[in-house]
This record gives C-alpha cells, sequence and structure tokens, in this order.
C-alpha cells in the first residue's frame, strides 16, 4: 500500500456535481481504539485498516439525516429524513484514499433502507428510531426490525459540551473522512470508493452519559471491553456525495 493521503479538515476536492444531496444532523461520534489485526478480515479486498499512531477505531455514529435528494433536486422531506445509526471502521486503499467501511446502518425508513441495500450494497438495516434533545443531553435510540439479527438494540445519551476551536490530530482523524469504501459493483474487482464533501465540522465536547448497545457485536466486531478514547459532537453540516470510482479512479458512466 502507498502512503495514506493527510489527513485534511477539509474536504481535498469539490463535487460539482452531486450523487446524492443530504443533511446530516446532530451527530454523536463514539470511538474505541482496537488493533488493526482485530479488524483487517472485515474490510473489503482492496484495503487494509487506516491507522493513527499505530491502532485503528471502530466508530459508533448517531445522527439524524435530513432531506436526502437525488443529483440537484430539492431533498425529499419525508422518506429522506430519518434517525441512523452507523458502526463503522476505518480504511485506506492502494490509492492512498483514506475512508470508512460502514459495518451496519440502521435507519428507520424502509425505503431508504431497500434502496441503499440494492442500489448501493450498503448494510442499511431497519429499525425503530428516535433522537430526542432535552438541553445540554441528546439520545438516541435503535431497536433493529429487518432483517436482523433481531434483539440488535442501542440507546446512547451524550452531554454536549464545549465548542473545541483547534481540534487534535485524532480528532481530525476520526471525522475527517472524506469517502467511503464499499464494493458498489459486485464481482472479483476490488473496492469502489465514494468520496464526500462538506464544511469543516463543528465540534464540541461530549460526555457519554450512557450507552447501552449490542450494535458492534452485531456487526461481528468484539465488545468495547473499555471506555470509549473519544466522545464528540457535531450540530451537523450539509454533504454533497459524488458517484463511486473504480479502484482505478475511473468514475462509472
Amino acid at each position: 500500500m502507498p502512503k495514506p493521503s493527510p489527513v485534511t479538515p477539509d474536504a481535498p476536492a469539490h463535487i460539482h456535481t452531486p450523487l446524492l444531496t443530504q443533511q446530516w444532523l446532530d451527530l454523536a461520534f463514539i470511538h474505541w481504539a482496537v488493533e488493526p489485526d482485530a479488524v483487517a478480515g472485515l474490510l473489503p479486498r482492496g484495503t487494509v485498516p487506516d491507522t493513527h499512531d499505530g491502532v485503528t477505531y471502530v466508530g459508533l455514529v448517531a445522527f439524524r439525516m435530513h432531506r436526502v435528494g437525488w443529483l440537484r433536486l430539492p431533498g425529499v422531506p419525508y422518506l429522506g429524513t430519518f434517525p441512523e445509526t452507523n458502526v463503522r471502521l476505518y480504511s485506506v486503499d492502494a490509492h492512498g484514499r483514506r475512508g470508512v467501511v460502514f459495518r451496519s446502518m440502521d435507519a428507520s425508513r424502509l425505503i431508504p433502507v431497500v434502496m441503499g441495500r440494492v442500489g448501493f450494497r450498503l448494510p442499511y438495516l431497519w429499525s425503530r428510531m428516535a433522537v430526542r434533545a432535552a438541553g445540554d443531553t441528546v439520545t438516541y435510540t435503535s431497536s433493529r426490525r429487518w432483517p436482523g439479527p433481531r434483539g440488535a438494540s442501542s440507546r446512547i445519551t451524550v452531554r454536549t459540551g464545549d465548542r473545541i476551536e483547534e481540534p487534535t490530530e485524532l480528532e481530525h482523524f476520526l471525522t475527517a473522512r472524506w469517502g467511503m469504501h464499499n464494493a458498489f459493483f459486485g464481482g472479483p474487482e476490488p473496492v469502489a470508493y465514494l468520496p464526500n464533501h462538506h464544511p469543516r465540522w463543528p465540534l464540541y465536547r461530549a460526555e457519554l452519559v450512557s450507552c447501552e448497545e449490542n450494535l458492534i457485536t452485531a456487526a461481528g466486531l468484539p465488545a468495547p471491553s473499555t471506555a470509549p478514547v473519544s466522545v464528540l459532537y457535531s450540530p451537523g453540516v450539509p454533504v454533497r456525495l459524488g458517484r463511486p470510482a473504480r479502484p482505478a479512479g475511473i468514475p462509472t458512466p
């Protein structure tokens, strides 16, 4: 693998013609450190764990998806707006492109779940979900419906703190991810890369008030045995997603 591209808090390239537009709102970023060998076998072919100071991370990210839209069309207010909670890993490919790999993506709208599974081959799962704010706390709940495993659920509460004026290198590493790796096309070829673009994250310190979940183990990962190394909150950003690029970096037709 070549040397990974630098971690940059700002998107490296603008996406002039987006495939999708959306907003990611009220995000809780919760991360645990893991040894790269523990997750390498869960990444798609053509990628390896991306590391910071020799370790990689498992992320549990809960948020509200808001007004997903195709191309330059207006975002959809109902079907395109729903809570979502992801379990993700950190990856780098043979071109040095840093990204994320989603192990599970719980969402509360069935039609977007089916479209994500069929159209993008993403691990979307239909769940009962809610995001509730009360003062300086936000609570995210989910209970999986389909396709399972039944009983996979989460209840996460974070208390937001002060704005982070200068995020650390690790905080940029965990949040400034400008694409995802996924086997969008099928067949024997290596993984493809779907880029994203958004403004720099507004990040806040956060306290993990409670975290009862089994989404991480349901995603095939070992249960966390220690407290998370990073808990952050962001009010959110508008996002543009580009078209998936094949391994050689050639956009799909």
